[in-house]
């Protein structure tokens, strides 16, 4: 359930888009931000950081978008976003005894250190990467071909790149008759 909320401001962002304009998509997209971080708050009595910066990012860079009726805010937000995330990973190696995906995993997985570290500076790079290739698509390409990037593409690196991190991982699972 809370994967699927996480999709929800996407959703609705590509739903006004292809049925009014990019302006009233970023209408849409705010609310459904704030709604999803009020949601989660509601439900689960806590919002992550990360809910709460990309809150700050929509209203910031879509109101800009709004105001200055230039669609290129909204563009940068997302690789913003995604140098954010990237820059977590990526400090947590400098910062605490564990890494960011050691913290979130640990429960689940149990790891050599040497590869919950290869494994985060993974993630890290995954994330700084598609901020990098949001770049491209948004200065060589149009705003129909921005907007499936960003709402299918995307998405869709995210479950190959999950897919191939399971199946480094797979060798670490224990067997069941162990």
């Amino acid at each position: 359930m809370k994967q699927l909320l996480e999709f929800f401001p996407i959703i609705l962002f590509f739903i006004a888009y292809k049925t009014y304009d990019i302006y009233i998509a970023t209408y849409v997209v705010i609310a459904a931000t704030l709604g999803q971080v009020l949601f989660a708050y509601v439900k689960y009595r806590k919002v992550e950081t990360m809910q709460l910066i990309t809150l700050a990012l929509v209203i910031v860079f879509g109101g800009a978008t709004i105001y200055l009726h230039d669609e290129q805010y909204l563009k940068w937000k997302f690789s913003i976003i995604e140098w954010l995330f990237g820059l977590a990973f990526l400090s947590s190696h400098f910062i605490g005894e564990r890494t960011f995906i050691e913290r979130m995993m640990s429960n689940n997985l149990t790891l050599p250190k040497p590869i919950w570290k290869r494994l985060n500076f993974s993630w890290a790079s995954f994330f700084i990467s598609v901020g990098f290739i949001n770049l491209y698509v948004m200065f060589n390409f149009n705003t129909d071909d921005w907007v499936t990037f960003k709402t299918f593409v995307a998405p869709g690196l995210m479950i190959v790149f999950m897919v191939l991190q399971m199946a480094f991982l797979y060798k670490y699972i224990p067997d069941e008759k162990d």
